[in-house]
C-alpha cells in the first residue's frame, strides 16, 4: 500500500540525512590533527552540527505543509550531498567549516518526514508510525559510527582520496544527491486530494503563531530539548568523550562505544510511540498523577527516566570504568528514544490538520540542546569530562516541572487552545 512505501521512503531519507549529519564525529581526531583543533574546538564543532537546525526545522515544517514532504525533502537532501562532496575538497579549515555547517542541515529533514507520514496514517496508529519512522531514522547516527569508520578506515585509499574522512564525505554526499532523486519521483504529498488541500489551507502565518504558542506546542518543545537535543548532543560528543575520557585512542572502538548510544535512542524509539498509542486506545493510567491524560502520563514519566539517567551517566563516568559508562549510555539513548516516541505521538495526535508546522517548531526548538549541551560537555572549567552531564540533568528539572503543569487535565483538555500569546474559544482561527 501507497502509505507503506511513504513509511518506508520517509524512513530510509531520514535514516540517511542523520548518517550524514553526523559523518564528522568519527572523524573527529584526524581532523583535529589535520586542522589543529582543540577538545575544546571540537566541541563547538559538534555545536555547530546543530546551529542551523532551529530555524531550519521551523521554516520546513511549514513548508512541508504549503507544498507537500516531497518536494521539500528532495531540495533538502539534494543541497546537503553538494556541499558535502564541496567539504571533502575543503583545504581551509574555515571552508570546511561553513560547508559542513550546511551539511548539518541534513537534520531538518526530521520534521518533513514526520508531516508526510501524518498525512497518510489514522490517528489510532500515528504514534507507532512515527514511532518506526524517527526511530530507525535516528538510527543513522549509530549506522555512520559502525560503518564509516570501517568503510574508510585510516590506511583506506580510493580512487579520489587517500584520506578516509574526505572520502567518506565525498561519497556520502553522492548518495544524498542520488536519494534526493528516489524521493522527488516516488514520493507522494497526501493519502487524497482533500487531506492535501486541508493541510495547504492551514498553512497561514497567522495560524502557525497561533499554533506555535499554545501550551501543548510550547511544552513539547522543551521537552523535545532534553531529549532530542541531549540525542543530538550526544551523537556529535560521545566518540571524542570514551577517547578522551578514558584514553580509548583507537578510533573505531570508541565509535563503536558511542554507537550503541544511538543504536538505543533510534531502534527504540518506536516502542515510546507504541506505548502511547496502547495507553490512549486503552484509556489505561499508569500513575495517579493526569488522570484521564494517558499519553501525558507516559511523556511525563519517560522525561523523568532521562533526568535520572544522566545523573547515572556521570556516576558511571566517574567509576573510571569504560563499560560501565557505555552502559549508562545506553540508558540515557533508552530515555530519549520512549520520550521521543512519546512526545511525537502526541504532536500529530493533538494538532492533526497543523503536524507539519507543530512538528517543525517542536522540532526545531528541540534542537537548542545540542547546541548548548555539547558546550557544557567540553567546558574548560569543569573537574572532568563526566561531571558535564549531571549538570545537565539539573537543567531539565525546570522543563519537567513546567510538564507536570500543563499534563493536568484541567490545562491538558485545552492546551491546543490555550497558549501564551492569545486565547481561543476552540474555533480554528483561519487565515486572513
Amino acid at each position: 500500500m501507497t502509505k507503506y512505501r511513504t513509511l518506508l521512503l520517509a524512513t530510509v531519507g531520514f535514516n540517511f540525512s542523520f548518517l550524514i549529519w553526523f559523518s564528522f564525529a568519527p572523524f573527529t581526531g584526524p581532523m583535529a590533527e589535520e586542522f589543529g583543533l582543540s577538545l575544546a574546538e571540537i566541541g563547538v564543532l559538534a555545536s555547530a552540527a546543530i546551529w542551523l537546525a532551529p530555524f531550519g526545522r521551523i521554516l520546513t515544517g511549514w513548508l512541508s505543509d504549503r507544498f507537500g514532504a516531497p518536494t521539500i525533502f528532495a531540495i533538502v537532501l539534494a543541497y546537503v550531498g553538494v556541499f558535502s562532496i564541496w567539504s571533502a575538497f575543503a583545504e581551509s579549515y574555515a571552508t570546511f567549516f561553513v560547508a559542513r555547517l550546511i551539511v548539518a542541515t541534513a537534520g531538518i529533514t526530521f520534521v518533513i518526514g514526520i508531516q508526510h507520514v501524518s498525512e497518510w496514517f489514522e490517528a489510532e496508529e500515528l504514534g507507532t508510525a512515527e514511532g518506526i519512522y524517527a526511530g530507525i531514522g535516528n538510527a543513522g547516527a549509530a549506522g555512520g559510527a559502525l560503518i564509516l569508520p570501517r568503510v574508510f578506515s585510516s590506511g583506506w585509499s580510493g580512487p579520489i582520496f587517500d584520506t578516509n574522512w574526505r572520502a567518506a564525505f565525498f561519497y556520502t554526499g553522492v548518495v544524498s544527491i542520488l536519494l534526493a532523486g528516489v524521493y522527488y519521483a516516488f514520493g507522494e504529498a497526501a493519502k487524497s486530494s482533500e487531506k492535501r488541500a486541508s493541510t495547504k489551507e492551514k498553512a497561514g502565518l497567522r495560524e502557525w503563531v497561533f499554533t506555535a504558542t499554545r501550551y501543548g506546542t510550547v511544552v513539547l518543545a522543551l521537552a523535545y530539548v532534553m531529549t532530542f537535543g541531549l540525542e543530538l548532543s550526544m551523537n556529535g560528543w560521545l566518540a571524542t568523550y570514551y577517547r578522551e575520557g578514558f584514553n580509548t585512542q583507537n578510533l573505531v572502538l570508541a565509535s563503536t562505544f558511542a554507537a550503541t548510544f544511538s543504536v538505543a535512542a533510534g531502534l527504540l524509539r518506536p516502542i515510546g510511540g507504541y506505548v502511547s498509542d496502547r495507553l490512549a486506545r486503552a484509556e489505561r493510567n499508569i500513575i495517579p498523577l493526569f488522570t484521564g491524560r494517558y499519553r501525558e502520563q507516559w511523556t511525563f514519566v519517560s522525561l523523568c527516566f532521562v533526568v535520572l539517567a544522566m545523573f547515572g551517566m556521570t556516576l558511571a563516568g566517574l567509576s573510571g570504568r569504560v563499560l560501565v559508562a557505555v552502559g549508562a549510555g545506553f540508558l540515557v539513548g533508552m530515555g530519549c528514544a520512549f520520550s521521543e516516541g512519546a512526545i511525537f505521538a502526541q504532536v500529530p495526535a493533538m494538532f492533526p490538520d497543523s503536524s507539519g508546522a507543530v512538528a517543525g517548531v517542536v522540532g526545531g526548538v528541540g534542537t537548542v540542546g545540542g547546541i548548548v549541551y555539547p558546550l557544557v560537555y567540553a567546558a574548560p572549567f569543569l573537574p572532568n569530562l563526566h561531571t558535564g552531564y549531571a549538570i545537565v540533568g539539573v537543567s531539565m528539572i525546570p522543563i519537567v516541572l513546567l510538564a507536570a503543569w500543563v499534563f493536568q487535565p484541567r490545562i491538558a483538555e485545552r492546551a491546543t487552545d490555550d497558549g501564551f500569546v492569545g486565547e481561543s474559544d476552540g474555533a480554528p482561527v483561519a487565515d486572513d
